[in-house]
């Protein structure tokens, strides 16, 4: 996708790779209203290092995946 901004074509990748299944899908929705960033300065003032996103999204794309 590209968007015209002051006389320059931006490309955005938001769209740029096709979601493997449920968890991807999850992921780009939690980035694009600002909760993932939410999550990670909660955890980071916590001292928590790793929330388990990554590995919930793998298990949901695993149970989930989306047919080719």
């Amino acid at each position: 996708m590209a968007t015209l901004r002051g006389g320059h074509i931006l490309k955005s990748n938001y769209m740029a790779k096709k979601p493997k299944g449920l968890g991807d899908s999850i992921e780009k929705i939690t980035k694009a209203t600002g909760i993932k960033n939410i999550v990670e300065a909660v955890n980071k003032a916590r001292g928590v290092k790793d929330c388990g996103c990554d590995g919930r999204k793998d298990k949901l794309n695993k149970i989930f995946p989306y047919k080719k």
